[in-house]
């Protein structure tokens, strides 16, 4: 069974708008214009923090799209992110390959929980309509921290050449952090397994 909602809720768009921003900062940063960047990576985080803090105090805005949309607008933004600084030289490539390798496991993993919850007949167009709710996605707690961690790296590697620390210690410690809170959150994942998906019964 599967439960028909609404996917065209608030939360929702502003996550979509999170993921066509994504390309428009990487653009910014592949031309080093880092004062537009930071301008238009303020606004992207407004929308993450805009689209839970809405879902979570009104009843009727949260879906169980919106779980999974909100967290797969955070690693597209994310990933195109952290490709864009690598080029401009502001983050290690070997940063950038853990995370981007956690991300598409972890996408690979909610596109087969979606293909597992859906109830025959197993159809594209049942498979990609974003009405037909099959489950619900529960990140764990050191996954949001590090998404919080990851972010914090983006937003002081754009600053950097803006306020000139490129070579500053504290980035490479942040860099450190990243990678452990990185490792963490895959194997949180990969600990819990079953326990961050709750499937969504039919009434």
């Amino acid at each position: 069974m599967t439960q028909y909602e609404n996917p065209w809720t608030i939360p929702n768009l502003l996550s979509m708008t999170r993921i066509a921003l994504a390309p428009v900062l990487g653009y910014l940063i592949i031309e080093e214009d880092f004062n537009v960047a930071l301008g238009v990576f303020a606004l992207a985080g407004l929308t993450d923090l805009l689209d839970g803090f809405i879902a979570r105090n009104w009843a009727n805005q949260k879906s169980a799209l919106g779980s999974a949309l909100d967290p797969l607008a955070d690693k597209i933004l994310i990933s195109v992110l952290y490709i864009s600084l690598t080029c401009a030289d502001l983050i290690p490539v070997s940063l950038t390959y853990m995370i981007i390798s956690r991300d598409i496991v972890l996408i690979a993993a909610v596109f087969y929980v979606r293909y597992r919850t859906l109830p025959s007949p197993r159809t594209l167009a049942r498979y990609f309509n974003p009405c037909y709710a099959t489950a619900r996605l529960k990140p764990t707690f050191i996954s949001k921290v590090n998404t919080a961690v990851q972010l914090i790296l983006v937003a002081a590697s754009l600053a950097a050449p803006v306020f000139n620390y490129v070579d500053s210690i504290y980035l490479q410690i942040l860099w450190c952090f990243t990678a452990f809170t990185t490792t963490a959150s895959a194997y949180s994942y990969y600990h819990y397994g079953r326990k961050t998906v709750q499937v969504i019964k039919g009434k």
